[in-house]
């Protein structure tokens, strides 16, 4: 994943605590303590955990493949579009082209548009091109997931920092209208080189000598790139009707062309080309602002001045498959731990001298105190001890699920009833059921073998 992308879902997780409250972090910020690094690496870490838990980094993705979607559909729009204005330009071929409006049809709307953004971008600061808004609304319209309605505005704040959005705005808007206009350019020369036309201009109330001033003016940029400009002689002699001089002819389609090409094109491949410098610039400078409060906060319980006791045993809604986090290169030792056993239980049994013992989790500070020591020495194998006559809750299970991740390889023990005691099918069976879906392997019996050797 880019840098951009863990900015941008750690901004979503700050939005998304301010706005419904903080989330449960206790795991995701203990992961981010054990992991070092300075505040901002830790405060991505805890948001990347958090994303991935609940979902975002899938919604991402989505809104990402959206923002392609979207961007194919735009672009094929724009092609149909500078297609549309070469045919509406050039007609039927049956009439005279007059130039001038032909030459308004295929660059009027386009420097009106550019006159627009370029107004916008002085102006209005950060509000973008419309084409870029388009584009923003209907990436999270295709992306067809809930989450990622929580993606945009977070993108939004993050590029604001660095004024990015006018630029990253204006790389789509402008390379849309450059891909337009391409479009233009090639139907038009294909149009040329097919049909013969001939070339006219017509007016009310100006003068032949100011079409001649504006004609030479237009093409001084384009001759000089090679492009011909009608003489004074043939723009006169169209006034009146078209020219059947083939010279006449070519000499306008060569002006229409390099017209098109140096007002059109190149003016939006310039500013296309400037936007993504300006873009890459600043993506690289892109920084937390470790002044919100939302991150502010963050700071005593990542980078605490004293450690803090006390973990939460609160679990998400809906059990997810436990993969350990740990690999077998980074794990030596095995463990065994059990979880609130009563007092009628006599504990530990009796366990080889390869095996050590962690005792009853009874509290939040022995939770604490374990889980902290497992994230800096995890075993290779853990074995769990749980009473199957207490209800499976959603804490014990989230306990379970925390402990399991820190660990290569983990064993649940549901341990057998006291003497004179029995346990209750049905709670047994509930048991059976979340420990399935957590996908962690279970068993009535000591597991004394795997513990010691590492197979049964």
């Amino acid at each position: 994943m880019t840098e951009l992308n863990n900015l941008w879902l750690t901004e979503t997780i700050r939005l998304r605590e301010e706005h419904a409250g903080p989330l449960e972090d206790l795991e995701a910020n203990r992961l981010a303590r054990s992991a070092g690094g300075d505040l901002p690496a830790r405060i991505q870490r805890r948001a990347l955990w958090l994303a991935e838990r609940d979902g975002l980094s899938e919604a991402l993705k989505h809104w990402l493949q959206g923002a392609r979607l979207a961007l194919i559909v735009l672009a094929v729009l724009a092609v149909v579009s500078g297609t549309g204005l070469a045919f509406a330009a050039m007609g039927d071929g049956l009439h005279p082209v007059n130039v001038f409006w032909a030459l308004g049809s295929l660059l009027g709307i386009n420097l009106i548009l550019l006159l627009s953004w370029a107004l916008g971008l002085v102006f209005a600061g950060e509000h973008g091109a419309s084409l870029g808004r388009l584009w923003l609304w209907l990436s999270e319209k295709l992306a067809r997931d809930a989450k990622a309605a929580q993606l945009a505005p977070a993108l939004l704040l993050l590029l604001q920092r660095q004024k990015l959005n006018r630029w990253a705005i204006g790389v789509v808007a402008n390379g849309l209208w450059l891909l337009a206009m391409l479009s233009a350019l090639v139907i038009l020369l294909t149009l040329m080189a097919t049909r013969r036309y001939g070339f006219v201009w017509e007016t009310t109330i100006l003068s032949a000598d100011t079409f001649i001033a504006m004609t030479q003016a237009l093409g001084a940029l384009p001759a000089l790139l090679g492009f011909s400009v009608p003489t004074e002689q043939m723009i006169r002699a169209s006034g009146d009707a078209a020219l059947n001089i083939e010279s006449a002819r070519q000499a306008w389609a060569a002006w229409l062309v390099g017209v098109l090409l140096v007002y059109g094109v190149v003016p939006r491949l310039l500013l296309a080309v400037f936007c993504l410098w300006r873009w890459k610039t600043g993506k690289s400078a892109l920084r937390l602002d470790l002044n919100l409060p939302g991150y502010a906060q963050l700071r005593e319980r990542l980078m605490p001045t004293s450690e803090r006791l006390g973990v939460s045993d609160a679990a998400p809604a809906q059990l997810h498959r436990v993969e350990s986090g740990v690999s077998e290169q980074q794990s030596d030792g095995a463990l065994l731990v059990a979880i609130e056993l009563d007092d009628d239980r006599p504990w530990p049994p009796q366990l080889p001298k390869s095996v050590s013992n962690a005792g009853i989790l009874d509290s939040r500070e022995s939770r604490h105190k374990l889980l902290e020591q497992l994230s800096r020495f995890p075993p290779a194998r853990l074995a769990i001890a749980c009473d199957p006559r207490r209800s499976p809750d959603r804490g014990s299970l989230a306990l379970i699920a925390e402990l399991a991740r820190s660990a290569s390889a983990t064993r649940i023990w549901l341990l057998q009833a006291p003497p004179g005691k029995a346990l209750d099918a049905e709670r047994l069976g509930d048991w059976h059921v979340a420990l399935q879906q957590l996908e962690l392997p279970f068993a009535d019996c000591a597991p004394m073998n795997w513990l010691e050797t590492g197979h049964d």
